[in-house]
């Protein structure tokens, strides 16, 4: 038995990963270790979750895997830990097709209750028939209480109070209004300038939690039987290591991380951690390629260091002579830039050189958002991921030479997306973030 509970807002800009941050860390302070969870693709929220709590956050997301996977996953991490927490995506039960990929469908995948978020900024009583509607739409989505963000005084609260208590739900406090309570925009890189932006925000967070929030009655009315439940069928294949042969285990698998390359599923380390030894490298500072059998390149911010990232010749040409080889390397989101043949930032501005294993250049002018969930089918197997990208390439399909294979994508009602991965030799990259928590991952080279 240990609390759990899902954290899923009313609407978007509900406020929930302000709750949710000074939540993880009232808790720390308190000494009580906490596993944070995200609903979810978003990589920016498991970072603040993981600044917060001291503990590394997990995503879930039932786009990217199976109920039986997301059940796995869920206790495997919350094994060790006093309290599990997870926060929800969008709002309670927007879904890629309907509930589908929701909080509200996590909340059920999991057996835990839900904490609902409301934003309270420009209502007051109104807001009833909208809690009585969230208590009733789905009976069998717990809803254990209510907490209500940008609350302007006591009174006001006392009118948030009435509201719930005629809706039928428990009350369960505020986070009163206050305009530094704002955190780094989201297509942001982890610096240590922002690590501090964010350390000061889950600090005054945290005050106001424990000042107006029930945090004991919170733990108590949330406690739940853990683990959850298997779906069945359940098989032994769920348990990651079960499809890797023994002799897998001296591969050498090289990870690039720092500041511009940090977006990465933790499952997914988990599953190369099965199957290797991991080394870290950085693109932004390492002059040499560690010696490995696999260069995993996940995503994150380069445009933000083109110039920085420019002035690593060394590294640049071993990961030209790796990929010609036949080295293999997974190149994902911002990660493919590194493997693209130049960056250019702004219009007018430098295009700088990069490594030039795929023959085209990447570009953030004219570009705009692309985002949405994806899949492909590779080497037999399917991969799920997700895509939130500005980037662009400058080179059309139809110019790019034979070695380099094409192969679509696309999003979850099967159309094609707008975007490719590419194939030369034994490099794969593209701008989807893929998760293979249930993928043999060598698998993809065959």
């Amino acid at each position: 038995m240990k609390p759990q509970f899902l954290i899923g807002g009313a609407t978007s800009g509900s406020g929930k990963t302000i709750f949710a941050l000074g939540l993880l860390r009232a808790l720390k302070k308190r000494g009580i270790k906490v596993q944070p969870y995200k609903c979810g693709p978003g990589f920016m929220d498991t970072q603040l979750h993981s600044i917060s709590s001291g503990t590394d956050s997990v995503n879930l997301d039932s786009w990217f895997a199976g109920r039986t996977h997301l059940q796995y996953v869920y206790n495997k991490y919350g094994e060790k830990s006093d309290v599990c927490v997870i926060e929800g995506n969008s709002a309670l039960f927007d879904g890629y097709r309907r509930m589908q990929g929701s909080s509200a469908e996590m909340s059920q995948v999991v057996s835990v209750p839900v904490i609902l978020v409301v934003n309270a900024r420009s209502a007051a009583y109104s807001v009833a028939p909208m809690l009585y509607g969230y208590k009733l739409f789905r009976p069998q989505v717990k809803i254990a209480g209510v907490v209500f963000t940008h609350v302007s005084s006591s009174t006001h609260f006392s009118y948030l109070k009435d509201a719930c208590n005629d809706a039928g739900l428990n009350s369960l406090g505020y986070i009163p209004f206050d305009e530094s309570l704002k955190l780094p925009q989201r297509h942001t890189a982890l610096t240590l300038s922002v690590r501090s932006e964010i350390e000061e925000v889950a600090e005054k967070a945290a005050y106001y939690v424990e000042q107006n929030i029930d945090i004991d009655r919170i733990l108590k009315m949330c406690t739940r039987i853990f683990p959850c439940e298997y779906t069945l069928p359940y098989t032994s294949d769920v348990e990651g290591t079960g499809n890797y042969d023994v002799i897998h285990k001296s591969l050498k698998i090289a990870v690039a991380r720092d500041s511009a390359f940090n977006l990465i599923y933790k499952e997914n380390i988990d599953r190369l951690s099965a199957i290797g030894r991991i080394t870290y490298f950085s693109p932004l500072y390492s002059n040499n390629l560690p010696e490995a059998d696999i260069i995993y390149i996940p995503g994150g911010f380069p445009e933000m260091f083109a110039r920085q990232l420019h002035r690593r010749k060394s590294l640049m040409k071993q990961l030209k002579n790796y990929a010609d080889k036949g080295g293999r390397i997974i190149a994902e989101g911002g990660g493919m830039v590194l493997l693209s043949r130049s960056l250019t930032v702004r219009e007018g501005g430098s295009a700088y050189e990069m490594s030039g294993v795929m023959p085209f250049g990447c570009t953030m002018v004219d570009s705009h958002l692309h985002t949405g969930y994806r899949i492909i089918e590779m080497s037999d197997k399917l991969l799920r991921g997700h895509e939130f990208r500005f980037l662009s390439i400058d080179t059309e399909k139809s110019q790019l030479p034979s070695d380099v294979r094409v192969i679509p994508v696309r999003n979850t009602r099967g159309e094609k997306a707008d975007s490719y991965i590419y194939r030369y030799r034994n490099a794969i990259a593209g701008f989807t973030h893929w998760y293979w928590g249930e993928t043999d991952v060598l698998r993809l080279w065959d």
